[in-house]
C-alpha cells in the first residue's frame, strides 16, 4: 500500500517564533497546595515502578502516574513514549476532574513539554526518577510549580517549589 499524505509531528517547541511564545496562557500554580514530603515522593516512585508490568517484562516502556499527596495511586499508565504516558494520565485526570493537590510522577526525563502539560492540568507537583531539562526547570520556576527529580536511592533534587515539600529556599 502506498502512502500519499504528508504528516508532521511536533513537541510543541518546533515552529514557534520565540521561546517566550511557549509561556503563553500557562497558569501560575502559586497558592495551589499539595503538601507532600520527600519521603512520600520516594514511596510514590516505588509505587510507580511496581505498577509497570510491561516494563518488568520488556524494559522498553515508560510510565507516568498521578498520585495523591499522601502517595495513593490514582492512575498509572505505561507507553513506549514518556509523553504518551503523561497524556494518558492527564486525559484520565481531566475526565475524572481530579488534579487538585496531586503529584505527577514520570519514569524518565522531565522535558519542558511534560511540565507544560502538568501546568495546563493544574497539577502542582511534578516528580521524576530521572533528570529535568533546563527549560523544564525554568518553566516550573516561572509558573511556581514544584519540580523534584532524581527521586531514587533515598535522594532527590528539588528544582522549584520546595515549599510544597516542607523545604525552605536556600540563600
Amino acid at each position: 500500500m502506498r502512502r500519499t499524505g504528508l504528516t508532521g509531528s511536533s513537541c510543541g517547541v518546533c515552529g514557534r517564533a520565540s521561546v517566550d511564545d511557549l509561556y503563553e496562557d500557562l497558569p501560575s500554580l502559586a497558592g495551589r497546595t499539595a503538601g507532600v514530603t520527600p519521603a512520600t515522593l520516594h514511596r510514590i516512585a516505588t509505587r510507580l515502578r511496581a505498577s509497570q508490568p510491561t516494563f518488568t517484562r520488556t524494559g522498553g516502556v515508560h510510565a507516568a502516574g498521578l498520585f495523591t499527596s499522601a502517595g495513593e495511586a490514582l492512575a498509572v499508565f505505561e507507553d513506549v513514549g514518556r509523553h504518551n504516558a503523561v497524556d494518558k494520565v492527564i486525559g484520565w485526570a481531566q475526565r475524572e476532574a481530579c488534579t487538585r493537590g496531586t503529584v505527577l510522577m514520570v519514569s524518565g526525563r522531565v522535558s519542558f513539554e511534560i511540565v507544560q502539560k502538568a501546568l495546563r492540568a493544574k497539577i502542582p507537583v511534578i516528580s521524576a526518577v530521572s533528570a529535568p531539562t533546563s527549560m523544564a526547570v525554568e518553566l516550573a520556576r516561572a509558573c511556581e510549580a514544584t519540580l523534584a527529580c532524581f527521586v531514587r536511592d533515598a535522594r532527590l533534587c528539588v528544582y522549584s517549589g520546595g515549599q510544597r515539600l516542607g523545604l525552605r529556599a536556600s540563600g
